[in-house]
């Protein structure tokens, strides 16, 4: 495995994300949703699932959103942590513009037309207000869902993520600059999404639009997440690609970092898994799941 330690090489960048499809398919408990549809929000319909808690006549739990990854689907990126949240939440998982069942559409693919998306789909399915847990890509939009629509947000969790791209190593944004469609040709990947994806043939399309969001520079700006007012749990891996001292920067500008012996507790809180790189530590079901059910509760 010595190989896709090797900076730069967006071939390695690629391998990872084939892992993650692996894993998470033949290590995910069988859950099915109560509830999915799409949602027809901004000229695009969004697919999503919502599972609720099972034997419990007149109680939905209370709403929470997931956001996944780059490249990844509801089943990806989730499995594994869905049967634990829907014990006792009612949870909302989508699949963004082009990704899994969601169709592949031109409209321009940003940060900002995401996260009114997300919004859509909670107006489409009545929800005020949730909780929103956000992974990599995700976690870029529900930082940007936190500060264009912060009544509808309860609490935040970021895993693994940044609201900059200078909140990565370099390392990590160069393998990006040279990513290409072809490395994603006869992979799992590429099974998930014929399996699922409405249009198979915009199969190559979808990885041009994805690329070239990944490749454009992007900073919610630290104005913005300092008025944050959800409090805000980030969950990150010590090696997963993040620049620390920037992440460190980015817990401070939420009221972290400071001494609680002296000061009082912030309500935001910093976890770094030790050992963990961005695709692993996605892997670690019972840690993250232990510091939501903690943060949520």
């Amino acid at each position: 495995m010595k190989t896709l330690r090797r900076a730069g090489n967006p071939l390695n960048l690629v391998l990872l994300i084939v892992m993650t499809f692996a894993v998470s398919r033949s290590n995910g408990q069988q859950t099915h949703p109560s509830q999915s549809g799409y949602a027809p929000v901004n000229g695009v319909q969004v697919y999503y699932e919502v599972y609720q808690p099972a034997g419990q006549p007149g109680s939905e739990g209370r709403p929470i959103v997931l956001l996944h990854g780059a490249f990844y689907t509801i089943e990806m990126n989730w499995a594994q942590l869905i049967p634990g949240l829907s014990k006792t939440r009612k949870v909302i998982a989508l699949e963004l513009q082009g990704h899994g069942h969601t169709p592949f559409s031109e409209r321009k693919l940003t940060i900002t037309n995401l996260a009114r998306d997300v919004e859509g789909v909670m107006d489409y399915l009545k929800v005020d207000s949730a909780d929103m847990v956000g992974y990599g890509m995700g976690g870029s939009i529900a930082y940007q869902f936190a500060i264009q629509s912060p009544k509808r947000l309860r609490k935040l969790v970021i895993i693994s993520s940044t609201y900059k791209t200078a909140g990565w190593l370099p390392e990590v944004n160069n393998a990006f600059k040279g990513l290409k469609p072809e490395f994603l040709t006869n992979t799992p990947l590429k099974i998930g999404y014929d399996a699922v994806a409405p249009d198979k043939t915009k199969w190559t399309k979808f990885l041009e639009q994805m690329i070239a969001f990944a490749q454009s520079p992007f900073d919610l700006g630290e104005a913005n997440i300092s008025k944050i007012a959800a409090p805000v749990l980030i969950i990150a891996g010590d090696n997963d690609g993040l620049d620390k001292i920037e992440l460190m920067k980015t817990y401070q500008l939420l009221g972290g970092g400071v001494s609680a012996d002296i000061s009082p507790m912030p309500k935001s809180r910093l976890a770094i898994i030790p050992s963990q790189g961005h695709v692993s530590l996605m892997m670690q079901t019972a840690t993250i799941l232990g510091y939501l059910n903690e943060f949520l509760k």
